[in-house]
């Protein structure tokens, strides 16, 4: 599970399905990929074969707006046949959320499929569903992206739509309340009515001492009821500016066209005078390990979980967590969940979170407790705590110290690298990765370097970032209970 609850506009796939996509495609790590004299992409490190590249096309238009285009290279010359993601991604998420409105960088996603200028309220689903195509949106700590699945035939369409938006959102008082009722509803469903929604939300609040990276992406509800529409209207002018923004587009279509296009729609819209409002906030070392006990009405069984300092996601083993969190928590098979689960019986549920954002990370590991809460007992004294938390440390420290089988690290390689090279299968899941390669490293050309890093991971890489990163550094430990009759939150 993700600890930053990340948010979606609630449309399409199951979420859990959906972020487990958005982190198979965000195998994200600095470098270039080396290539033979005829430009093919070279045999990818530990054997591996040859590995496909997204080669985007990059440019900056006088305005700033980013424009990253990917052709599918076998239809150049040939497109309209075919479909197209278009995906503007803005550098705005849940680090940009003002001082006592978090969640607001959601609220206003919801705000952009309001009307505009010379576009109706939903127009972005007559525009796509009625097409055939799709569109979603969602939130994370760093960036606001917005996705659009239509026919190639009708690119231009959304690409005026997508810059009318930018340009010229019109929200009124009904159409904030609208939406913050919608965005207050989604956080009951996905925390309030989850017995381990708080615990999940109240990761980040309890790990980051003061990086905006604690205030949750989802928000908090009574801040939403504090936004009002000056706000809203602050919000899109600061950060809903083509200089704050990349232009993604992927699939069948002719790039210059596409130019063309992108020119005559983007080029003439104005960035604003002032720079993008930033908070630069850097997290202080943690000198000590800390503990904190969260209390919620409805702790179906305890649970517990450990944090640690993680890299952001340009650091060089940031595919390596990948792998580390994949052979610890990710399925039956991994350790933590074959040892704790199958094996000891200990937890009924337990994994290992890797949050890697563009400017630090925060690494977890987290089992729930087998068994009814106990009546009777004060929750913080539940013995199964203390054992979920050594089960949780004698996992991580037996991978750092112990074989690590070929058999076992190759399995889980090879599961990443397919999953990430059937996302690039599609328009949409090549537009994902270079997405999150512009807003994460600043380069989308960064996500070619992602797959022959993560063929190269070796075993030894795995135990030295857990002993060099983890093992013996602070950490903070959470434990998640249920609220005594006459407790609160602590």
């Amino acid at each position: 599970m993700r600890a930053g609850l990340r948010a979606t506009r609630g449309r399409g796939p199951d979420r859990r399905v959906w972020l487990r996509a958005l982190g198979a495609l965000a195998l994200a790590a600095p470098g270039a990929v080396r290539a033979d004299a005829r430009g093919e992409p070279a045999p990818a490190a530990g054997g591996w074969p040859a590995l496909p590249r997204l080669q985007p096309r990059q440019r900056v238009l006088a305005n700033g707006l980013r424009v990253v285009a990917l052709p599918d290279e076998r239809r150049v010359g040939r497109a309209g046949a075919g479909v197209v993601a278009v995906q503007i991604w803005y550098r705005v998420g849940g680090k940009d959320d003002p001082p006592g409105r978090s969640g607001f960088a959601h609220l206003f996603e919801h705000m952009m499929f309001r009307r505009t200028r010379r576009l109706p309220d939903e127009a972005f689903d007559r525009l796509t569903e009625d097409v055939g195509g799709r569109n979603n949106a969602f939130t994370a700590e760093d960036t606001t992206a917005y996705l659009s699945l239509v026919p190639s035939g009708h690119l231009e369409r959304i690409l005026w739509a997508e810059a009318e938006r930018m340009a010229w959102l019109q929200v009124d008082e009904s159409s904030l309340r609208s939406e913050r009722a919608v965005v207050q509803a989604e956080f009951r469903q996905r925390v309030l009515d989850d017995p381990y929604g708080p615990l999940f939300h109240g990761l980040a609040p309890a790990f980051w001492q003061a990086h905006p990276y604690r205030r949750p992406v989802i928000g908090r509800i009574e801040d939403l009821d504090a936004a009002t529409l000056a706000d809203v209207q602050r919000f899109h002018d600061a950060y809903y500016r083509p200089d704050n923004a990349t232009l993604v587009v992927a699939g069948d279509f002719d790039p210059a066209q596409l130019e063309r296009w992108v020119d005559r729609h983007f080029g003439p819209l104005q960035a604003p005078r002032g720079p993008v409002p930033r908070m630069p906030v850097v997290e202080p070392p943690r000198e000590a390990d800390a503990r904190t006990v969260l209390a919620a009405a409805q702790v179906p069984a305890p649970a517990v979980a450990l944090m640690w300092r993680g890299p952001a996601a340009s650091h060089p083993d940031a595919v390596v967590w990948r792998v580390v969190a994949a052979l610890l928590g990710d399925g039956d098979s991994s350790r933590m969940v074959a040892a704790l689960v199958e094996r000891e019986r200990l937890a009924q549920g337990a994994g290992f979170g890797v949050d890697l954002f563009a400017e630090a990370g925060m690494l977890s590991a987290w089992a729930i407790a087998a068994g009814p809460s106990v009546v009777g007992l004060d929750p913080r004294a539940d013995p199964r705590l203390p054992r979920l938390e050594e089960a949780l440390l004698r996992e991580l420290h037996q991978l750092a110290h112990g074989r690590l089988a070929p058999a076992e690290l190759d399995k889980v390689r090879t599961r990443l690298l397919t999953e990430a090279l059937v996302s690039r299968q599609s328009a949409e899941g090549r537009a994902l990765a270079a997405g999150w390669a512009e807003m994460l490293q600043g380069d989308a050309a960064a996500a070619d370097a992602d797959l022959q890093r993560l063929a190269a991971v070796q075993a030894e890489d795995v135990r030295r970032v857990l002993r060099s990163q983890l093992l013996g550094a602070p950490r903070v430990t959470l434990q998640y209970v249920q609220q005594p009759p006459t407790g609160g939150r602590r």
